[in-house]
């Protein structure tokens, strides 16, 4: 009697056939319980201990990606027992394509991740550097996500050729439409990797100059010294010559003075010692030359070279300063006029005859 029930045939499927399926599927669940609460808790507690991160990574991708995609795979195989309708079967087949590329894609893209994260540990990157990595992040993932896709309709039956082939063709299109676009595109990934600037450098653009705020995918941002932003795209930034003043180890400085044409001889000899001493003298300064340069139209020419320790550029007024001040108090003290300006008319008395 229990047997002829077994036997009995609902859906081209016995009773059997049925509680086999049930069986399957909840042995399959009691397995996967069994692993997530001791095996996969276990395998917690053990990557807390440890130095390195990739066995933390791991456990996040099996809790996240694999579980479900066991279970997945127990139901799959549950009704793999059955005898199923070929529209069901279809149906299956396809869900089983649809779940492998997306998990799969799942996993590359945390792949990804965990990769920058570890870039970024190494690198010590900045916060808004990491924002720019998060930028490229966004493009690989969109690139994954689209050969995902592309591989899902090649296994689904559609011709894949037919529509990259017709895409091709709007692609350049597009391309052309879109050059400058793209262009940008391409000078931000130049940037991000070739780093020729960073936020916070001050740099000289031609004519412009300013400190940088925002490097974007199509355009960077620059505020000038007078407060107002300038828009650069970034083909501009990466096509021109770029003076990058954060980048310096210390800052070189040449500057003239002159001194009357009525200075003495001695006077003059001493002038380089003078400002020698008085760059010396003067915090992170380093002295270079001094030199009695040549003779002007008014004046008597000095030409002076020092560095300054700092690429800060107030800092370097400040000491510009002080060594002015400082030249002037010593000329005085000696007598040493400064040259402005002059003519100088002599006039003869004609002899009489």
């Amino acid at each position: 009697m229990f047997s002829d029930i077994l036997q009995k045939s609902f859906l081209q499927n016995s009773v059997l056939d049925y509680l086999i399926f049930l069986a399957t599927f909840l042995i399959g669940i009691f397995i996967i319980k069994i692993f997530k609460g001791i095996s996969l808790h276990r395998l917690k507690a053990w990557s807390k201990k440890t130095a390195t991160t990739i066995d933390d990574f791991l456990i996040k991708i099996v809790e996240k990606n694999l579980i479900p995609l066991l279970y997945f795979g127990v139901l799959y195989f549950a009704f793999k027992s059955l005898i199923l309708a070929p529209s069901l079967s279809k149906v299956m087949d396809v869900s089983v394509a649809i779940i492998l590329t997306f998990f799969g894609v799942r996993f590359i893209a945390a792949l990804v991740d965990y990769s920058l994260e570890i870039y970024w540990a190494k690198k010590e990157i900045d916060v808004n550097r990491q924002r720019s990595l998060k930028g490229i992040l966004r493009v690989i993932k969109f690139l994954v996500w689209a050969i995902g896709v592309t591989f899902l309709l090649d296994n689904l039956g559609f011709k894949i050729s037919t529509v990259i082939a017709g895409l091709g063709i709007g692609g350049i299109a597009v391309a052309l439409a879109a050059q400058t676009v793209l262009g940008d595109l391409f000078s931000y990934f130049t940037i991000f990797f070739d780093r020729p600037f960073e936020i916070g450098d001050f740099i000289i653009v031609g004519d412009f100059l300013g400190t940088i705020e925002h490097i974007g995918i199509k355009t960077t941002r620059v505020r000038s010294l007078s407060g107002e932003q300038l828009v650069f795209s970034n083909t501009d930034l990466t096509n021109s010559r770029i003076k990058n003043y954060k980048r310096m180890d210390k800052r070189r400085v040449v500057f003239r003075l002159g001194v009357t044409y009525q200075t003495t001889l001695e006077q003059l000899k001493e002038i380089p010692g003078i400002i020698k001493d008085t760059i010396n003298n003067v915090s992170d300064t380093v002295f270079d030359r001094a030199h009695f340069f040549s003779y002007g139209d008014f004046s008597l020419i000095f030409e002076v070279v020092y560095y300054v320790r700092s690429r800060d550029y107030n800092i370097y007024m400040d000491i510009q300063q002080e060594i002015n001040f400082i030249i002037k108090e010593e000329f005085g003290k000696r007598g040493i006029e400064f040259a402005y300006p002059t003519q100088t008319v002599f006039l003869e008395k004609a002899r009489e005859n």
